[in-house]
């Protein structure tokens, strides 16, 4: 910015006040206008209005708009193929190799292409238990994604904490970099590139911050397996008695509003570690969901998005007013809200815990309308679930997703952020469960007596009343059944939750129709599980569904 005006912006005089002594030249970072270093959320604020990256509304929150990228760029995502990690990565959709020499051609254009700018750097940690977490550094173009990364992950305490960090990994974040396909070995101009032997990771050509976000969670997907810490796509919150339950599902099922419970405590929302000492959260802030907020459904989180530090990503607002429209879905339904976990009333500050969990949550949104609303699976069963991750990718979550929910499996709820094979993940889950003795339930917050357009949704108020009696032990006393497709339990009563519920048939008038849709998922969950037959052992596979039909 003052490379053109040839004045200072809001925060030049401190903006080498919190620097650290491993300088940007050590990525090949040289002949900058201006670094801006670690910078508080005041006048990352300051500097981000000052150079009209977006606004503030009422309530004081900073409103920005993302333009072409609303969501992931799921298929321009990459891992760097070399020698010292590359019997390790599940390669495939969500892990697509690129050369280590295009790799580090775009490193050196992009070095080349940020000479003379003006840049923001972010000294951080991903992890809240010291003994596993990441020390990482993201550098941006801008103000507000400098904000977004203070929200998201873990400050240092001070200013000599800040001098002496040495980042274990770092992100270069370029919206304004276009990737050329024709040499960089990319499919579009866009690109999220990981490279684990240089500990450097490139998001080009993409505003949408939940890339950072991911991006992180990617690379502690990697990292900490071999620790042996399950990494989890997954919320977590703690009973009053040190109860811990977590919430597997892709974006759209629940994890972030089933979590936040005023009776009990909040670990994270959405991305964790399971070590043999607990259950630790890898960030500092969540990135929530906002279309169609309910200020009483969801009361916790539609007070952030009114709050001062939060970033909204393509909410709408009245320029005059500057009132938000949390209903308007004109730039996407994939409207965000990124906030300090502290914003929730019940969140715990250390955003860890040194007990363990004793009940896993898969969330699955089913589009079919078939699943039951709550269903108890045995280990077995639990391990096939998790590597089928059976969902529906919700609109909006990614690009080119339309208006209707696409079912899919995304092995281990979480198949774009894993970069091991699933079994590498089921495995450890297992014996986390194992050793603590967790049991896993599924949850269907999807549609019932009916596909999308035909049903409608489980009520929240339903799923809440069934989820608490998971937590509070209700269900332990009480009669289940067999389920004639899949094998799991499905309870027979629930407090406060009618029984026609429990039973998703009765919802549908035509029986028939009813059971052809079950076994015409049946299908598609054994199609699918035929990925994973190679090493599979047989207590899985018998695990699965069952067809009614054949």
């Amino acid at each position: 910015m003052s490379k053109y005006l040839k004045f200072n912006t809001p925060a030049s005089k401190n903006s080498g006040d919190l620097a650290s002594d491993y300088k940007l030249a050590n990525h090949g970072l040289v002949h900058l206008d201006k670094v801006f270093w670690n910078l508080p959320i005041e006048s990352l604020y300051e500097e981000a209005i000052f150079r009209g990256e977006g606004s503030l509304v009422k309530g004081g929150a900073f409103v920005v708009n993302t333009g072409k990228w609303t969501a992931r760029a799921a298929n321009d995502k990459y891992i760097v193929s070399e020698a010292t990690t590359k019997d390790k990565i599940w390669w495939g959709v969500y892990n697509r190799p690129l050369e280590a020499d295009k790799f580090s051609g775009v490193i050196t254009r992009i070095q080349a292409f940020l000479q003379g700018e003006e840049l923001f750097v972010q000294d951080c940690f991903v992890g809240s238990d010291s003994d596993y977490r990441v020390p990482i550094r993201v550098i941006t173009t801008t103000a507000w994604q400098s904000f977004f990364a203070k929200n998201m992950f873990i400050s240092p305490k001070n200013k000599e904490e800040y001098r002496k960090h040495i980042p274990e990994f770092t992100i270069i974040v370029a919206p304004s970099f276009k990737l050329d396909p024709r040499i960089d070995g990319t499919k579009t101009e866009t690109g999220v590139m990981i490279n684990f032997q240089q500990r450097l990771a490139v998001i080009a050509n993409t505003s949408y911050a939940g890339e950072i976000k991911k991006t992180a969670f990617t690379i502690m997907n990697y990292l900490k397996p071999l620790e042996g810490v399950m990494a989890m796509h997954c919320s977590a919150n703690v009973g009053k008695g040190g109860d811990v339950a977590l919430f597997f599902g892709l974006s759209g099922t629940g994890k972030t509003t089933l979590s936040a419970d005023p009776n009990r405590d909040l670990i994270g929302d959405d991305e964790h570690g399971w070590s043999d000492s607990g259950v630790f959260n890898f960030e500092n802030g969540c990135y929530a969901k906002v279309i169609h907020l309910s200020q009483k459904s969801e009361p916790e989180i539609y007070e952030c998005t009114r709050k001062y530090g939060t970033i909204l990503e393509n909410v709408v607002f009245d320029s005059t007013t500057r009132k938000i429209d949390l209903d308007d879905e004109q730039f996407t339904e994939n409207t965000r809200a990124s906030y300090p976990l502290e914003f929730i009333a019940n969140s715990i500050p250390e955003k860890m815990t040194k007990t363990h969990p004793k009940n896993v949550i898969f969330l699955t949104c089913d589009a079919t309308g078939v699943l039951p609303p709550i269903a108890k699976l045995d280990m077995e069963q639990a391990i096939y679930h998790f590597i089928s991750g059976y969902t529906s990718k919700i609109a909006g979550t990614e690009i080119g997703l339309g208006v209707e929910p696409e079912i899919t499996f995304s092995a281990c709820f979480g198949a774009p952020f894993m970069v091991h094979h699933p079994f590498y993940y089921a495995n450890l889950l297992r014996e986390k469960m194992e050793q603590f003795g967790a049991k896993c339930w599924l949850i269907n917050t999807g549609w019932v007596g009916g596909k999308f357009g035909v049903g409608k949704r489980v009520s929240i108020k339903h799923t809440r009343n069934m989820l608490n009696a998971i937590l509070n032990g209700d269900l332990d006393s009480v009669e289940f059944v067999k389920d004639r497709v899949f094998g799991f339990e499905i309870p027979l009563s629930c407090p406060n939750v009618p029984e026609s519920v429990l039973d998703p048939s009765t919802a549908w008038h035509d029986k028939e129709e009813y059971w052809s849709k079950y076994d015409s998922l049946a299908t598609r969950y054994i199609e699918n599980f035929k990925l994973f037959l190679d090493g599979c052992p047989q207590s899985i596979l018998n695990a699965g569904p069952k067809r009614v039909l054949i």
